[in-house]
């Protein structure tokens, strides 16, 4: 099928437009500027330039494809509003086509979940940084009730590629000598890696019933310490790592420190069972050790 697909050219969005590809769909990516249209090109990737800040801008290309996926994000303060208004307009363009939409939510939605282990029965609690998005989630799932097949996906923390929030950690290693984090370290983070996330994807476009929730998690969570003692050593920082303290954090992070301070454990089971998601990456521990995030 032809897909309309936003932030094709990020990091989630890179990944999803290969498995597509792979699974023989056609891609359409949404281009900020020529030049990243031109990127997209060169992939095999039909482009079209629109903004997320003009939300008008995306109802006909999605209208004219078989299905949308919608993994951008402005990733700034206004990210609430635009976010909004660009799934509003999405679904209004699909809306009675019995069309597909699928949307990137995050599991940081359910705050922390301490010893229990999350499945998408569990209430949410969002983390500051993400407060918006509980809204946004229920308003894609009523689409369902509108004639759009509606999907949405909670990834956990993503890592794979030299990529994302590891990328972070392993960055402050090679600046400082000891990879930084925030609090004691004790606290677990969830993890899928981003080219099983693409399939998950993939699998929901083509499988999932109307009005769908997955949360996209693989293995174990680890301890932030863990994690930042695997980054410190692909770096070359010999395990060494520094704690942070969530005040100190708070002023050159603002509530993106507060997420990384979130204790969760978080089940895939229901994408395994329903959808038959596969996951087959290695662990994030093992991919910062000696995989795509070592020097």
């Amino acid at each position: 099928m032809q897909v309309f697909l936003t932030g094709a050219t990020g990091y989630i969005g890179s990944a999803v437009a290969e498995a597509l590809q792979k699974a023989g769909h056609k891609v359409v990516g949404l281009a900020r500027t020529p030049e990243k249209a031109k990127q997209l090109e060169s992939r095999g990737i039909s482009a079209v330039v629109g903004d997320l800040l003009k939300p008008e801008s995306l109802s006909a290309p999605a209208s004219r494809g078989e299905g949308v996926i919608h993994t951008a994000n402005t990733n700034d303060k206004n990210a609430p509003q635009v976010d909004a208004a660009v799934v509003r307009a999405l679904l209004e363009s699909l809306t009675g086509t019995g069309k597909s939409f699928v949307y990137t939510s995050g599991v940081w939605v359910l705050g922390s979940t301490g010893d229990k282990v999350a499945d998408e029965t569990a209430p949410v609690n969002p983390t500051p940084l993400v407060a918006h998005r509980p809204a946004i989630e229920r308003e894609v799932l009523s689409y369902k009730d509108r004639g759009v097949r509606t999907v949405v996906i909670r990834p956990a923390l993503v890592y794979g590629r030299g990529g994302s929030i590891p990328r972070m950690v392993v960055q402050s290693a090679k600046d400082t000598g000891a990879a930084r984090y925030v609090g004691d370290g004790n606290n677990r983070w969830p993890f899928v890696d981003v080219d099983d996330l693409a399939q998950l994807y993939v699998l929901a476009l083509e499988k999932a019933p109307a009005g769908s929730l997955y949360n996209a998690a693989q293995g174990p969570a680890y301890t932030v310490l863990e994690v930042a003692e695997a980054a410190s050593v692909g770096a070359g920082a010999k395990g060494k790592t520094q704690a942070v303290p969530l005040e100190e954090a708070r002023k050159t992070m603002g509530a993106f420190a507060d997420a990384q301070m979130l204790d969760q454990q978080i089940s895939g089971e229901k994408a395994r069972k329903e959808l038959g998601w596969s996951p087959r990456a290695g662990s994030v521990l093992d991919d910062l050790k000696t995989g795509s995030y070592a020097r």
